[in-house]
C-alpha cells in the first residue's frame, strides 16, 4: 500500500496499481495525474461518498475497488470510463443505481452488503459480464433485460428479497455458479432430526487452522473423542456467497459421503451464542486442488506453475465429485461454488469437497430442478477442463478422450442437453479406463 504523502509529491507518477486507506472522506484529485499509467485502483475501508466528475480521466483503469465507504448510489461517472471492467463497491450504503452507471465492458461487478432494492435494466447491456455479485441487499426482482448477459458465469443474488427464480437465468448458456439462498422464495433446509449437539464446555479449542468469509476453523478435541476435530465458528455477517447460517445447514443437510468433510454435530451453548459446527479433521497431507480466480481468470481458478496432475488422480477427482454432486442433488442441495480451490486432495488423488457458502436448497420436485442441477454440471465441466489443462498425458490416450468427451458434453451451450449426475456417475463407472 502506498502514501498520501507519496500521492501529494509526485513519487508515484507512471504506477499501474494504487491502493490507499487512509479514513479519506475526499478523492486525492493527485490521482487523475496518474491517468496515462494507473490501471487498478483501491481506495477500499475509507470515508469516501463521491467521485470527482472528471473521474473517467482515468483511461487506463480496468479495475476499480471502493469496498467499505460511505456511497450511497452508484457513482455515474464509472459508465464513462473506457476501459474499466472490474467494479467494487461491497459493504457501502449504495441504495440506487442509474442507468447510466455501469460501462457496458463491465466483466466482474461486485456490490454485495449494500442496500440495493433495484438493478437498472442497462446491465442487461453489459454484454461482457461474467461475475455478478448482489448478495445481501434489498433487491425484488431482476430486470429481464439480464437475459443479454450470454456471457455470465457465475451470479450471487442471496440474503435479498426476490419473489420469485429469476427463470431467464435457465437461459444462459455459460451460467456455472449459482447462489440464491435466503431469499422469500427459495426453500428451506431439510436438517437430519439425528444431528449431534455437541457443548461447547466439552470442546478444548487448539491453534487456528484457517479463516474464510464466512468463519474461522480451529483444531479442536472433543471429551470422549479419541481423533483430532476441527471447529468451525461462523462470523455471522453477509458474505459475498451469502448468510453463513445458509452453509451451516447446507453441511449438516448434505449427510455423509466419502468426498465430504464428514460433520460431527452442532455446538450448543457457546458463550457468545455464535453458531458452530464440529467436523472430522482433514489429514495434514491433503491440499488445495486450485486457487481461487485471479483479477485476470475473472470466473476461472488457476493453478501454481508446474500442476501436472496424472490420469489416475484425475480418474479420482472426476469420480469422487460427480458422486458426491449426486448426493447433493439427489436431497435438493446446489452447491453453487464447485471449484478447484474448494477441493483437498491428496497424492493418491482422494479427493474432499467443501466450503458451502454460496449452496442453496431447491425442491427436486420443480419443474426446473434439473435445469438447476445442470447448470452446476457445467461447473463440474468447467473442474474437468481445469484438471485436463493441467496435464501433460498424451491427449490420444483412451481415457483423456474420454474425459475430453465428458468435459464436451458438461459445457455444451443448451443446458437441456447436459447429463445429470446420475448420468455422469454411470459413464465414469461403466468406462475401462
Amino acid at each position: 500500500m502506498q502514501t498520501i504523502q507519496q500521492l501529494l509529491s509526485g513519487e508515484l507518477k507512471g504506477i499501474k496499481h494504487l491502493k490507499l486507506s487512509y479514513n479519506l472522506t475526499e478523492f486525492p484529485l493527485e490521482i487523475l495525474d496518474l491517468h496515462e499509467t494507473l490501471e487498478i485502483l483501491d481506495l477500499s475501508q475509507n470515508k469516501l461518498s463521491s467521485l470527482p466528475p472528471d473521474f473517467h480521466k482515468l483511461s487506463k483503469l480496468k479495475i476499480a475497488f471502493f469496498s467499505d465507504n460511505l456511497f450511497t448510489e452508484l457513482p455515474e461517472v464509472l459508465g464513462k470510463c473506457t476501459s474499466l471492467e472490474m467494479i467494487g463497491f461491497k459493504s457501502n450504503q449504495i441504495k440506487t443505481i442509474s442507468e447510466n452507471a455501469l460501462p457496458k465492458i463491465t466483466r466482474w461487478l461486485i456490490l454485495t452488503n449494500n442496500q440495493i432494492e433495484v438493478i437498472p435494466k442497462s446491465l442487461g447491456s453489459c454484454y461482457r459480464l461474467q461475475k455478478l455479485a448482489l448478495a445481501g441487499n434489498k433487491i425484488k426482482k431482476l430486470p429481464a433485460e439480464m437475459v443479454n448477459c450470454q456471457n455470465l458465469e457465475l451470479i450471487r443474488i442471496s440474503a435479498n428479497l426476490l419473489t420469485e427464480f429469476p427463470n431467464w437465468l435457465l437461459q444462459l448458456p455459460k451460467l456455472s455458479w449459482v447462489a440464491y439462498a435466503g431469499n422469500p422464495f427459495s426453500e428451506m433446509a431439510q436438517i437430519p432430526n439425528n444431528l449431534n449437539q455437541i457443548e461447547w464446555a466439552d470442546l478444548t479449542i487448539n491453534e487456528q487452522l484457517g479463516q474464510g468469509a464466512s468463519g474461522i476453523i480451529y483444531k479442536s478435541s472433543l471429551r470422549g473423542y479419541h481423533e483430532d476435530i476441527a471447529v468451525k465458528i461462523f462470523k455471522g455477517e453477509v458474505t459475498s456467497d451469502g448468510l453463513p447460517l445458509n452453509e451451516m445447514n447446507a453441511c449438516m443437510a448434505a449427510g455423509n459421503h466419502n468426498n465430504l468433510v464428514k460433520v460431527l454435530g452442532k455446538i450448543i451453548n457457546h458463550p457468545l451464542q455464535k453458531e458452530g459446527l464440529v467436523m472430522g479433521l482433514i489429514p495434514s497431507n491433503y491440499k488445495n486442488l486450485g486457487n481461487p480466480p485471479s483479477l485476470v481468470s475473472c470466473s476461472r481458478d488457476v493453478f501454481n506453475n508446474g500442476t501436472n496432475f496424472t490420469i489416475n488422480q484425475i480418474l479420482s477427482i472426476a469420480s469422487g465429485m460427480a458422486s458426491v454432486c449426486k448426493q447433493l442433488h439427489s436431497l435438493g442441495i446446489n452447491h453453487g461454488d464447485l471449484y478447484a480451490h474448494n477441493i483437498m486432495f491428496d497424492a493418491d488423488g482422494n479427493n474432499l469437497l467443501g466450503d458451502f457458502g454460496a449452496a442453496t436448497f431447491y425442491d427436486v420436485n420443480s419443474s426446473i430442478a434439473e435445469q438447476l442441477q445442470k447448470i452446476e454440471v457445467r461447473a463440474y465441466g468447467c473442474l474437468l477442463d481445469d484438471l485436463l489443462l493441467n496435464t501433460t498425458e498424451d491427449i490420444e490416450h483412451p481415457t483423456i478422450k474420454l474425459l475430453i468427451q465428458l468435459r464436451d458434453n458438461c459445457m455444451q451451450p443448451n443446458i437441456l442437453a447436459r447429463p445429470l449426475f446420475s448420468e455422469i456417475t454411470l459413464f465414469l463407472e461403466s468406462n475401462t479406463f
